[in-house]
């Protein structure tokens, strides 16, 4: 685990980064296509990263923003409460695999999978980077 995620700062997504966390698997629906996505909790992913989780979601915590970036710099934001398990309870997958298969050069190496959305704007594929924002 980082010692401190500083605010602002992007953090590459690398395999390492999510080794070892808990998978998840959320279906996901765009374009006509259903596709079963595997990978950790975005909330998992951001926690291991520093970033304040279950206890300690109250006060300022409850202001922070998750901001994903993918390759094409399309980004969306994600607010770190409605991730959080004890909380909003998002089902938010940083997912590398899809139907079993390693994520395609046109999908991977990762990919946002947001459970429940009727459309996928913020199901963003091929993820480099997340950084934590506070929103003021």
């Amino acid at each position: 685990m980082l010692e401190a995620l500083a605010l602002n700062m992007a953090v590459p997504i690398e395999p390492a980064l999510i080794a070892g966390l808990p998978t998840h698997e959320v279906t996901l629906t765009q374009h006509g296509e259903t596709q079963v996505c595997t990978g950790p909790l975005l909330a998992d992913v951001m926690a291991k990263l520093g970033a304040p989780s279950r206890g300690d979601m109250r006060g300022s915590a409850l202001m922070m923003t998750v901001v994903v970036e993918a390759r094409d710099r399309y980004r969306v934001a994600l607010s770190l409460g409605e991730l959080d398990p004890l909380l909003g309870k998002a089902e938010v997958v940083l997912a590398d695999r899809c139907n079993g298969a390693a994520l395609t050069e046109e999908d991977g190496p990762f990919r946002l999978a947001v459970a429940g959305e009727t459309r996928g704007a913020r199901s963003v594929r091929q993820v480099v980077s997340v950084r934590l924002a506070e929103v003021r």
